[in-house]
C-alpha cells in the first residue's frame, strides 16, 4: 500500500514502460528529477533492488507526500527539495554519501501534476475559482497574479504565442490588460473566454487552457531552465546509464528532443549527408528514434496522460567510442 498523502495522490503517467527502460542500467543512483508524489520512484524502488533514487521537488506539498509514500525503502531514498536545474549540484552533495561516481539514470516527469492541478488554492487551473497563483515553490517572488497585472500587452501575447501556442494571443493580451486587476483564476477564465471569438469557442474544447499552460510556465521558467538541466542529466550518468524524459507540450517536448540529439550527434549540425568529422564524439545513444505514447487503454484510464511523450537515451563508454 502507498503512504502517500490523501492530498497529493498522483498516478504516473506511462509507469510500466518507465521501470522496463531502468531496468538494465547499472547498479546505483537514479535521479528522480520531478519527483511528484513519488509515484514513478515508488515502482523504480519496487522492481529493481539494484537502484537507489535521490528525488528532487520545488513544490513543499510533494516533497512532503514523497517523502511518506517512500518512507518504506529507508535509505533507498534521499529527497530534497530543489528545482530540477540544480540536479547536478545536489547529485554531487549526495553522491559521497552513496558511494557512487554518477547517476544510473535520470528521470523527467515535466508540466504540472494532477494535485495541483485540482487544488483551487494553488491556483493552476482554470475550472475552479482560486487565487492567481501557480507558483510550484510557493515561495518563489513573482505569482501569476504579479505576471498577469504586470506585464504589458505585447510581454502577454508574446508568452502565450511561445508557450500556449495560442492564436488569439493578441486579442487575449489586449483583453487582460483592459479587465486589470486580475485577482482569480475564474475571472483570468471569462476574460479569456469573452476574448476568444465565438465560432473558435463553439468549435473547440474551453479557450482558457493554453493562456493558463503559457502563464504557467512563465511564472515558473519552466522551458527556460529545461535545456540546461536535461544537458547535466546527461552528463552525470554513467557508461549504460539513462535519461528518461517525459513532456506534456510542444516546447517541453522539443527542448528534450534537441538537446538528447545535440548528445546523439556529439554537437555535429551539419548536413544528414556528409560524414561526421573525426573529432566529434557521440555521448548517448536514442532508444528509440521519435518518442513513445501512452496506449489507448491508459489514456482512457487517465485522460490527462493523453499529452504525454517519453524519450530515452543511454551514455555511451566513452573509451569504447574512441
Amino acid at each position: 500500500m502507498s503512504g502517500a498523502a490523501p492530498d497529493f495522490v498522483h498516478r504516473p503517467v506511462l509507469v510500466d514502460l518507465v521501470v522496463e527502460l531502468f531496468a538494465p542500467v547499472p547498479p546505483g543512483v537514479v535521479v528522480d528529477a520531478t519527483l511528484g508524489g513519488g509515484g514513478h520512484a515508488e515502482a523504480l524502488l519496487d522492481a529493481h533492488p539494484h537502484l537507489s533514487v535521490l528525488g528532487l521537488d520545488q513544490d513543499p506539498a510533494a516533497i512532503a507526500a514523497a517523502t511518506a509514500r517512500l518512507a518504506r525503502f529507508g535509505d533507498r531514498v534521499t529527497v530534497r527539495r530543489t528545482r530540477f536545474d540544480r540536479l547536478r549540484q545536489v547529485l554531487t552533495e549526495v553522491l559521497p554519501g552513496l558511494g557512487h561516481q554518477g547517476a544510473s539514470g535520470t528521470l523527467f516527469d515535466l508540466g504540472v501534476s494532477s494535485p495541483q492541478l485540482d487544488r483551487p488554492e494553488r491556483g493552476f487551473s482554470y475550472r475552479g475559482d482560486g487565487p492567481l497563483d501557480m507558483r510550484m515553490d510557493p515561495s518563489r517572488p513573482v505569482s501569476a497574479a504579479d505576471l498577469v497585472n504586470g506585464s504589458d500587452e505585447a510581454e502577454l501575447a508574446r508568452l502565450l504565442r511561445a508557450y500556449g501556442d495560442e492564436r488569439h494571443a493578441t486579442r487575449i493580451a489586449r483583453a487582460i490588460v483592459a479587465h486589470r486587476p486580475i485577482a482569480t483564476t475564474g475571472e483570468l477564465a471569462e476574460v479569456v473566454r469573452d476574448a476568444v471569438p465565438s465560432p473558435a469557442r463553439r468549435r473547440g474544447g474551453p479557450p482558457a487552457p493554453r493562456t493558463f499552460q503559457a502563464i504557467r510556465i512563465a511564472v515558473n521558467d519552466e522551458l527556460a531552465i529545461l535545456p540546461g538541466a536535461v544537458d547535466d542529466a546527461l552528463a552525470v550518468l554513467v557508461p549504460g546509464g539513462r535519461c528518461v524524459a517525459i513532456a506534456y507540450h510542444s516546447g517541453e517536448d522539443r527542448i528534450v528532443k534537441d538537446r538528447f540529439r545535440h548528445a546523439e550527434t556529439g554537437g555535429w549540425t551539419g548536413p544528414s549527408h556528409l560524414p561526421v568529422p573525426p573529432d566529434v564524439t557521440p555521448t548517448v545513444r536514442l532508444l528509440r528514434r521519435g518518442a513513445w505514447r501512452p496506449s489507448a487503454a491508459e489514456t482512457a484510464e487517465n485522460p490527462r496522460a493523453e499529452a504525454a511523450r517519453l524519450r530515452a537515451a543511454e551514455k555511451l563508454d566513452l573509451q569504447e567510442v574512441a
